[in-house]
């Protein structure tokens, strides 16, 4: 048996046609792809029934776009992807959001179900490879299963802790019964020998139970999902710890923003609270560009004076250096749906296991008791800071000073910009300078470090918020896996525009290694003229070497993307000491 689709009935109703309506039901707009004969079913009648089939030119670019229109929405993103090659290049894409509880729901095909482990094309035992990555893997064996495993994984997807749901939808499952029949006869042959009389039996057997039920019509299911709530005890314990301190501090992440529809009663529980908050992942922009309560700059130093510190959805990583930039003395709340990273290298002294967000608007009920000298005693460090980065930004060289750059694109990005970072050194250097516009208007991957995101996460966001101005900010190093979707960007009128910090070099990691170890082995890169394979592509390419240039470029780039070009500002930088001893482990 092969995937040879000759003689297919192109009317018949086949498993592609179940999982296109169970889709359809769960309202999901679109599916991001790279096609294979193992898939073709799902693709096709997605299509039939109204769902937008974006193809990409690689798998993992699939899966983060899937990935970045759960962020924006608040619902499973969709991808699918073919057997055995096509699923094994989606696995940093799967456990980036894994680790950063994104959800999303991907179908991997696989080899006939009567074939595999017998040699099939592109047959492997995908569970062991694809199920430490996700939260669930379904493996179908039956027809009538299909529709029932898309409501459980979306159930699953968005329960408790999100994240990624995988199910294996093998090709004999997908295509219509006759077909697949038909398939089964040719494979066992019309000999009267024996073996050739007990294959044929075995076969119909096989047959018979993959599509027994199938023929029960039913409306595909839907599952409530519930958000999981904090209990009270620890509700009324955080309110009088709050109530108590003298300079409280929350830092808010991303998992308060799961539900993305409770982004703005979320932000009004912050302000209500008037404690001073850092934001950090999906919830950077939450309170707008400049709101007084929230600070940017000098994190450490407020979390080792804080007196009580709510971790809202942030657990104790490297990025709190496992605990130790809260001090010892302080109390520290920490919300999160997940109890080992609520307790992640530091046990709280008040675990509030629910919903983070909902944590917070619960909290704010009880009213503010502003605490004013804490808040201006931050906010002078944050202006003079800024008031430091802006005489950075003055330095002149040969070609663009990064700050000054980030600085230009901060004024001329749109009100409605929407900020994909992938990247080191110059993406590192962004989260300083930029200011996100709102809530859900930045995206990075994550706690996994992902290069590579760009491209995929910027694809999701322009159709998950086609109204918005969508910017990939680049590393050139970064830049690199996502060239080759500027051919998707054009054939699908994705007006994105990527704006690549061009230095000639893997900077954050060239940073410490040639300090430490006096050799920038495979740190060096060239300026390559990536403008160039943009425009090669169908896109709009600039390159941009003197500071004098960046604003017209950036105006232009901008009236292009509203034009529907998609475009790359190639901008070449010149090195700074912005982000010295900025190693992280």
């Amino acid at each position: 048996m092969t995937n040879d689709t000759r003689g297919i009935h192109p009317g018949a109703r086949h498993g592609g046609d179940r999982i296109a309506e169970a889709l359809q039901a769960q309202g999901v707009p679109v599916l991001f792809t790279l096609c294979g004969g193992h898939i073709s079913p799902i693709l096709s009648a997605a299509k039939a029934r109204g769902i937008r089939v974006v193809d990409v030119r690689d798998e993992a670019t699939a899966v983060f776009a899937a990935d970045a229109t759960a962020r924006l929405s608040g619902r499973p993103g969709v991808a699918a992807v073919t057997a055995g090659p096509g699923i094994t290049n989606t696995i940093t894409a799967l456990k980036n959001a894994q680790l950063a509880q994104s959800p999303l729901i991907l179908f991997g095909g696989a080899a006939p179900t009567a074939l595999q482990g017998r040699g099939a094309l592109q047959d492997i035992d995908q569970r062991p490879l694809v199920e430490p990555h996700v939260k669930r893997f379904l493996k179908m064996r039956r027809v009538r299963d299909l529709a029932p495993a898309v409501a459980e994984a979306f159930a699953l997807a968005q329960g408790g802790v999100p994240g990624p749901v995988f199910i294996e939808c093998p090709v004999d499952l997908l295509y219509d019964e006759a077909s697949i029949r038909q398939w089964y006869a040719d494979a066992a042959g019309k000999g009267s020998t024996l073996p050739e009389r007990a294959l044929r039996w075995y076969l119909n057997r096989h047959a018979e139970r993959m599509f027994a039920g199938s023929h029960e019509t039913s409306a595909p299911a839907l599952r409530a999902v519930a958000t999981p709530l904090a209990p009270e005890r620890a509700r009324e314990a955080a309110l009088a710890a709050l109530r108590k301190a003298q300079r409280p501090l929350i830092v808010i992440g991303s998992q308060a923003l799961v539900q993305a529809a409770g982004a703005g009663p979320l932000a009004q529980a912050v302000e209500r609270l008037g404690v001073p908050v850092y934001l950090s992942g999906m919830a950077r922009g939450l309170l707008g560009r400049d709101h007084p309560l929230q600070m940017r700059h000098a994190r450490r130093q407020a979390l080792r004076e804080a007196d009580c510190v709510l971790l809202a959805g942030v657990p104790c990583d490297f990025r709190l250096d496992y605990g130790r930039h809260v001090r010892r003395s302080a109390t520290l709340i920490a919300a999160n749906r997940s109890p080992r990273d609520a307790r992640l290298n530091r046990r709280p002294d008040i675990a509030a296991i629910g919903d983070a967000g909902q944590f917070i608007q619960s909290l704010a009920e009880a009213g503010a008791e502003p605490r004013a000298a804490w808040v201006g005693t931050l906010r002078e460090r944050d202006r003079e800071r800024e008031r430091e980065i802006d005489q950075q930004a003055a330095a002149r060289g040969e070609f663009v000073n990064p700050l000054a750059l980030l600085r230009t694109l901060e004024t001329e990005a749109g009100e409605n910009a929407v900020f994909v970072a992938d990247g080191g050194d110059f993406v590192a250097t962004a989260s300083y300078v930029l200011h996100p516009r709102g809530a859900l208007t930045w995206l990075d991957p994550g706690a996994f470090g992902t290069l590579g995101v760009g491209a995929g996460f910027a694809l999701g966001a322009a159709l998950a918020r086609p109204d918005r101005e969508v910017w990939i900010v680049f590393g050139d190093g970064a830049c690199g896996w996502g060239l080759a979707e500027f051919d998707s960007f054009v054939r699908q009128r994705i007006p994105v525009i990527a704006l690549v910090g061009n230095d000639a070099g893997w900077t954050q990691i060239a940073r410490e290694q040639v300090k430490m170890l006096h050799d920038d082995v495979a740190t060096v890169l060239a300026r390559s003229a990536y403008h160039e394979v943009a425009a090669g592509f169908g896109a709009k390419g600039l390159r941009v070497q003197r500071a004098d240039e960046l604003q017209p470029a950036l105006a232009q780039a901008r009236a292009w993307a509203r034009q529907g070009h998609a475009v790359l500002v190639n901008v070449w930088l010149d090195k700074t000491e912005f982000r010295e001893g900025s190693l992280s482990m």
